[in-house]
């Protein structure tokens, strides 16, 4: 509540602050309390991703247009992202005549004439946007590279090359994507090249491009290097979605379910795919309005490509607008059976998060038991499912068939080894718990979480406390300021009796995670152990208020608060 509070009075100040009074005609209205409450309101309404909400607040208020440029972004944010094409592409030349240019306005009229395929009309609203001025680092790519696009219509294949220079170094990455695809454009004999370039370099992850890749030469009427492009890369990354997809539709003969998706050859969907990683950028800093404004964007222009719909679920799965994500991973699920996995598995996160934990159970049972042939990975999937909740029998089964069907080397194995051994650990078979995630660190050792759990296996059942502790020194230093290794590396120098040491690591972890149960209880013993007796009570009566306290750790706290803990001296 405290926080909605201070953006309002911000945007009372951001309000009155842009207003251009002197100039300002028929404004007397908008002073009105029920409208200054609905800007608000929209405003709100919109950093919180209601789109309908701020869109219903914002309609009625059109007048503002004229000396509050920030209204009309907003306005025209809430129309795209609710999928109001038209409707934003008309209010975007209704500023035009009244001579108010933005980077928005532009960007929907040019966008909208590109799909509509009036090149001459969007290549003079793209150019509009070279001289906006303000322009942050994403708008900057996109009016660049929007640009560049266009220009291709009416440039030879050695001029329009010479474009992606065009493209500053801060954009190296986007370039080399960029690059790839106008040679493809202009079907260069050096695109195949570019591709395998752009597919070996490790300095970020391009295995999207992969199926771009794969469906470049299918188009060329390379079936066979399509399929051998595929395969490869599916290796390489197993869990992509749409090679995936594209395997198994090609596989089944569904070649058109992927015809209509992307063509290198059409500008609409070079534009759409640059704005998709655009939207793809800001979605990983947070950005969710802006991701989904120039998400739907990229929809807008080529809405055959199921794969925008992925970052799209995404996005309304991380603002925990689980409804909206819900209907779009049921409209992905239609979209061929590696799909409908993908959507089945984030259904039933959402199911979980809803506190829906036995329905999310059942539901991924189901769809599991549907699965004709899983490969190793859905297993693996489903195995380490049944383990968050709960069934560590059956998720040992799961485990062990994932383990039977690969080798050490596969990177599955030590995930695999050391699923089973905490499901081990869970059922009380510590010995057959031990075996598996020392295999999982002898393939793999420096696994973080990995070492903490056996480290502290072994701390809670007295043996290997040294060890431990040096185990867990590693591990600190792999994983900084992870509040559970520092717990677990605290209570194993509390255990060698060196208090001290121990309660400056158990109170950082309390730090980190203050509603933690095992560790607040940590901490209080560290204190209790350096004659902080009444702190240490105070932090013991406080896991007792806790619900996720097992009742065995309460029944323990109830003895420590007056006795203290047992430790031999």
């Amino acid at each position: 509540m405290k926080k909605i509070k201070i953006k309002f009075i911000l945007y009372i100040v951001l309000f009155f602050s842009t207003f251009n009074l002197i100039h300002a005609k028929n404004l007397d209205k908008y002073y009105d309390a029920n409208n200054i409450s609905d800007y608000f309101s929209g405003i709100l309404s919109l950093n919180d991703n209601e789109y309908a909400s701020s869109y219903e607040y914002l309609k009625n208020l059109r007048g503002l247009e004229d000396s509050h440029s920030y209204y009309s972004q907003l306005y025209q944010r809430s129309l795209i992202n609710l999928d109001k094409f038209y409707e934003a592409y008309i209010y975007s030349k209704r500023l035009e005549e009244k001579g108010i240019d933005s980077f928005e306005s532009n960007l929907i009229i040019g966008v909208y004439y590109l799909k509509n395929k009036k090149f001459e009309n969007a290549k003079r609203y793209f150019q509009k946007l070279k001289f906006q001025k303000n322009k942050g680092i994403i708008e900057d790519l996109i009016s660049i590279s929007l640009n560049n696009w266009i220009s291709l219509l009416s440039l030879d294949k050695e001029a329009g090359l010479s474009l992606i220079d065009q493209i500053p170094p801060r954009f190296e990455n986007i370039k080399k994507i960029q690059n790839v695809f106008m040679h493809c454009y202009y079907d260069s004999e050096t695109t195949n090249i570019l591709f395998n370039e752009l597919l070996s370099d490790k300095s970020i992850d391009f295995s999207r491009y992969a199926f771009f890749h794969a469906k470049y030469l299918h188009n060329n009427g390379k079936a066979k290097e399509a399929r051998e492009s595929l395969e490869l890369n599916l290796k390489l990354f197993p869990t992509n979605l749409l090679l995936g997809q594209y395997r198994l539709d090609l596989k089944n003969k569904k070649v058109k379910n992927f015809s209509d998706s992307f063509n290198c050859k059409n500008i609409s969907d070079n534009t759409a795919e640059l704005l998709y990683i655009a939207s793809n950028a800001l979605s990983s800093q947070s950005a969710y309005v802006f991701s989904n404004f120039y998400l739907n964007l990229s929809k807008f222009l080529n809405e055959n490509f199921i794969s925008f719909e992925t970052l799209h679920a995404e996005n309304f799965y991380n603002l925990e607008q689980y409804d909206k994500a819900m209907k779009i991973y049921n409209k992905i699920s239609k979209k061929g059976s590696v799909y409908d996995w993908h959507a089945s598995k984030r259904i039933s996160l959402i199911l979980a998060n809803q506190g829906k934990d036995k329905e999310s159970l059942n539901y991924l049972k189901k769809k599991y038991e549907k699965i004709k042939s899983p490969n190793v990975f859905q297993i693996y999937y489903y195995a380490k499912f049944l383990k968050n909740n709960k069934q560590f029998d059956e998720s040992i089964n799961y485990y062990t068939e994932v383990l039977n069907l690969i080798s050490k080397d596969h990177y599955l194995y030590p995930k695999a080894t050391d699923g089973r051994g905490v499901s081990y650990e869970r059922l009380g078979k510590w010995d057959e718990a031990e075996k598996d995630l020392l295999n999982s660190l002898s393939v793999s050792p420096n696994q973080p979480y990995v070492i903490n759990y056996l480290a502290y296996s072994w701390i809670e059942k007295g043996i290997n406390i040294k060890k431990s502790l040096e185990m867990l020194k590693k591990a600190n230093e792999l994983k900084k300021n992870d509040g559970y290794i520092i717990d677990s590396l605290g209570w194993a120098l509390f255990k060698l009796k060196k208090f001290k040491e121990a309660k400056k690591y158990l109170q950082l972890a309390v730090v980190l995670f203050p509603s933690d149960p095992i560790v607040n209880d940590h901490y209080a013993d560290s204190l209790w152990m350096n004659n902080k007796n009444i702190q240490a009570r105070y932090y013991w009566k406080y896991v007792l208020t806790l619900d996720e306290a097992e009742p065995e750790l309460k029944n323990k706290i109830k003895k420590k608060l007056i006795f203290g803990p047992k430790v031999k001296l």
